[in-house]
C-alpha cells in the first residue's frame, strides 16, 4: 500500500538526513527541515513510479538530534506530483534603484495547457524594467521578476499545444513581465516564431523596441513622405529605430541627442514629433507644434510630466497621445503582423540594429545603472 511504502521510505531517509544535523532541532523548525531536504532525499517526498506526493506528519516531539530521535512517520494524504526545477533569475523584493535587483534561485515547473517553456537564450532591455523596478508602474506583487522582452528556445510544451514544439526559437514581447530568468513559462500565443535571418540576440533587442517604432510610424500615426518629425533620444534603442525607419518611409527627420557622440549615430540612421524623455521634454515638445500638430508621448525616462490642460492644447489643437505596446498587439493578428513586418524590414536592410552592449544576466544592476546614466545608445542585451 502507498502509506505504508511511503512511510518506510520516509523512515529510511530519515535515518540518512540525521546525518547531516548536528544541532538540536525545534520541534516546530522540523517539517521545514525535511521539506527543504526534500531534493536531496526524493525518495522521501515522491514516488516517481507513481508520481505521487506524500505529506508526512512526524509523531515525535523530541528536542534531540535527528541522529537520535526515535520517529514515527506515517502518510497523511497524497496528491498528483508536478515537477519542479531551480533556475537562476533576478527578483525584485522591494523598490528602488539598481541595488534591489537580486540574482537569485527560483523555481519553474512545467508549462500547462496553452503554455510553454522556453530556455532564454539573450533578454532585452527596456526602460520599462527600469519604471517597474522604480515603482513608477506598480507590478502585481512582491517580489517579481522584471523583464518584458527575450528569445528563447522551446524546452517543453504544454498538454494538446499545436503550433509550438520543442526547439522551435521564439521571441516575445510585453506581458508576462518575467523575463529575467534563465528560463520561464509563457503563453503560447504571446510568442511568434523567429525566423533564421535574425539571431536570438537581435531578436531580444528589437521585440519591444522594434514593436514600438512600428506602431508609433504606422499605427499611432502614420507617417508619409514630406512629413517632418523630431525624435528625443535619436540615438537610443527606439530613437535609432524610429529615425531609420522614419527615414525610410520619406520623413524629414529632426533628433535630440544629449552628447557628440550619440549626435553622430543620429546622423548616421538618418537623424511631426516623438518624446521619448518625458518631463525634461514635455513642455517644449508642445510649443515647438504647428497648427493640429501631433505629439506622441511613449516614454518618461526624466520624470512624469506635469498635467497638461485642455486649454493647452486648444492653442493650436493639437492631438496629444500616450500609447501602450500592449494596446497595439492586442489580438494574435496583429501581434503577428508587427513581428513580422519588423524581422522583415530587418532582412532586408532598412533597420540596422545596434546591440551596442551586452552584459550577463547576473549583472542586471550595472546594466540598469548605465541605461539610467545615459551610459549607452543603441539596444542593451542580457545574456543568461
Amino acid at each position: 500500500m502507498a502509506s505504508a511504502k511511503g512511510s518506510q521510505q520516509a523512515q529510511d531517509s530519515l535515518g540518512q538526513i540525521g546525518a547531516h544535523f548536528t544541532q538540536p532541532i525545534s520541534p516546530l523548525r522540523l517539517p521545514i527541515c525535511i521539506i527543504k531536504l526534500s531534493r536531496v532525499f526524493p525518495q522521501f517526498v515522491h514516488q516517481q513510479q507513481k508520481r505521487q506526493f506524500l505529506l508526512y506528519k512526524v509523531n515525535s516531539l523530541s528536542c534531540s538530534t535527528l541522529e537520535t530521535q526515535k520517529l514515527v512517520v506515517r502518510a497523511l494524504s497524497t496528491q498528483p506530483f508536478s515537477p519542479v526545477d531551480m533556475v537562476k533569475a533576478i527578483r525584485v523584493h522591494e523598490l528602488g534603484g539598481p541595488e534591489v535587483l537580486k540574482w537569485e534561485d527560483v523555481e519553474i515547473g512545467e508549462p500547462k495547457e496553452g503554455e510553454i517553456r522556453v530556455r532564454n537564450k539573450a533578454i532585452g532591455l527596456n526602460f520599462i524594467d527600469v519604471y517597474f523596478r522604480k515603482g513608477v508602474y506598480r507590478a502585481a506583487s512582491l517580489p517579481f521578476i522584471p523583464g518584458m522582452e527575450a528569445c528563447g528556445v522551446v524546452t517543453a510544451v504544454g498538454p494538446g499545444l499545436t503550433g509550438r514544439q520543442v526547439g522551435d526559437l521564439v521571441a516575445y514581447a510585453g506581458t508576462p513581465m518575467g523575463s529575467y530568468a534563465e528560463e520561464q513559462i509563457l503563453p503560447a500565443d504571446r510568442v511568434v516564431p523567429v525566423p533564421d535571418s535574425v539571431s536570438p540576440v537581435i531578436a531580444a533587442s528589437i521585440m519591444v523596441k522594434g514593436m514600438t517604432a512600428q506602431f508609433l510610424l504606422h499605427r499611432c500615426f502614420k507617417v508619409e513622405p514630406g512629413h517632418t518629425i523630431l525624435v528625443h533620444a535619436a540615438a537610443g534603442g527606439v530613437g535609432s529605430l524610429l529615425c531609420q525607419w522614419a527615414n525610410a518611409l520619406g520623413a524629414t527627420v529632426i533628433g535630440t541627442v544629449s552628447t557628440k557622440e550619440k549626435a553622430a549615430q543620429a546622423k548616421d540612421d538618418g537623424a511631426h514629433h516623438y518624446d521619448s524623455v518625458g518631463k525634461d521634454t514635455f513642455q517644449g515638445s508642445l510649443a515647438c507644434l504647428k497648427l493640429r500638430g501631433y505629439m506622441v508621448s511613449f516614454g518618461q525616462s526624466s520624470g512624469t510630466p506635469d498635467l497638461v490642460p485642455l486649454s493647452a492644447l486648444a492653442a493650436k489643437s493639437l492631438f496629444l497621445t500616450r500609447p501602450t505596446l500592449m494596446h497595439y498587439n492586442v489580438t494574435r493578428d496583429e501581434l503577428l503582423g508587427a513581428a513580422g513586418e519588423l524581422f522583415a524590414n530587418v532582412a532586408s536592410g532598412v533597420l540596422r540594429v545596434r546591440v551596442n552592449h551586452t552584459y550577463p544576466l547576473s549583472q542586471a544592476p550595472q546594466a540598469h545603472a548605465d541605461l539610467e546614466g545615459r551610459k549607452t545608445t543603441g539596444s542593451v542585451v542580457l545574456i543568461p
